[in-house]
């Protein structure tokens, strides 16, 4: 266990002090990771590609496509990506953790609905963090969110509560519940849920 902290760890550190994010890691680091969440197992076995159907809520912007091809995740991918889940509020991009994509990825397949996760919140400055903490109940002071790990979203003919429950199934991070707010919270970070 202190080896699978100690990988963590070190890949948490990489990813904060780069922040071009996981294209300067490298695969081994994603790939070692891959062994302690086995329910992203669908995503693994995917032969050739995984897609992805994205929505912003905010901005309308939207990305559909394959963001891992042939054990590569792929840069314009991800660039899209980072471009779609910035923090609108202040329009400041940062690197989306591609473990996030897998446990979408996921969820998507076990539901069998295709149809684009209305992201809510994805990248969140520290500034805009710190303003959501005053205004807003629930806004964890140091959020995954501020480290690209993380997304609340809602998805179209899926209630929130199903929503939830495949998220808690993959097993992969956090899964928060707001059906106040209308949406869940999905995280790359340890297994747990509120």
């Amino acid at each position: 266990m202190n080896d699978l902290l100690k990988i963590n760890n070190q890949r948490a550190e990489q990813y904060q002090a780069d922040r071009r994010g996981f294209l300067k890691l490298g695969l081994g680091a994603v790939a070692a990771l891959g062994f302690w969440m086995p329910d992203l197992s669908y995503a693994a076995s995917a032969a050739n590609g995984r897609e992805i159907n994205l929505l912003n809520q905010h901005t309308g912007e939207k990305f559909r496509g394959e963001y891992w091809y042939r054990g590569k995740y792929l840069p314009d991918a991800f660039s899209e990506i980072k471009i779609l889940m910035r923090d609108h509020r202040v329009n400041e991009q940062f690197p989306i953790d591609p473990r996030l994509m897998d446990v979408l990825y996921v969820m998507h397949h076990r539901l069998g609905n295709k149809t684009p996760f209305n992201i809510i919140s994805g990248y969140r400055s520290p500034s805009t963090n710190a303003m959501l903490r005053k205004t807003t109940e629930g806004v964890a002071r140091n959020s995954l969110h501020m480290t690209g790990q993380a997304a609340d979203m809602r998805l179209p003919g899926i209630s929130l509560k199903t929503l939830r429950d495949t998220g808690r199934s993959v097993r992969a991070g956090g899964v928060g519940y707001y059906p106040s707010s209308n949406f869940v919270h999905i995280d790359t970070g340890r297994v747990r849920s509120w």
